[in-house]
């Protein structure tokens, strides 16, 4: 996870066919996505599938476990 996306938790993601997402934008406060949101609602046709998350990706770690090795 980039230094940017840590600072701009909350997204915006588009609902796409075959179970994926795009993020159309991240931001640091809920109250900015949600206010970014009504605009997109109201700008873009009504039935496109837009919602909020808060993204919690973890960071990888460079120790790889493998089974069976203590």
């Amino acid at each position: 996870m980039t230094y940017y996306a840590k600072l701009h938790p909350w997204c915006i993601i588009r609902s796409l066919p075959n179970m994926r997402s795009l993020i159309i934008a991240r931001f640091r406060r809920r109250s900015d996505a949600e206010a970014h949101l009504q605009i997109l609602k109201a700008n873009n046709t009504p039935n496109v599938p837009y919602s909020i998350i808060f993204d919690t990706t973890p960071e990888t770690s460079g120790s790889i476990v493998k089974p069976g090795v203590n």
